[in-house]
């Protein structure tokens, strides 16, 4: 360190990713699987079991395309909802105070 060189700090993938499962995000891939094997066991009738299982492949993918397009969309989408009653849609910087009028 005493020839002047920069400390570094190794950072290791591991820590750093998303926790997906089969591509997906974990709880929504999860809570995926268990819905439609649900109602996959529970119906009994062929043609549930194969609807459900079209669905769960098919949200299966569109929670895969998801995850490819940002691992961490749901928990955006879920602070922008949270967040919707403090902020308006569009940007009005000469009105900070919605009780002050224009000047």
């Amino acid at each position: 360190m005493s020839d002047g060189q920069l400390a570094t700090v190794p950072i290791h993938r591991v820590m750093n990713r998303a926790m997906l499962f089969a591509g997906g995000d974990r709880e929504l891939m999860l809570s995926n699987l268990m819905v439609w094997g649900i109602l996959a066991f529970t119906s009994l009738d062929p043609v549930a079991v194969a609807l459900s299982l079209i669905m769960c492949i098919l949200l299966a993918w569109l929670l895969r395309v998801m995850a490819k397009s940002d691992p961490q969309m749901r928990h955006v989408y879920l602070r922008h909802i949270r967040y919707r009653a403090y902020y308006p849609a569009r940007s009005r910087p000469w009105r900070l105070n919605p009780k002050a009028t224009w000047r």
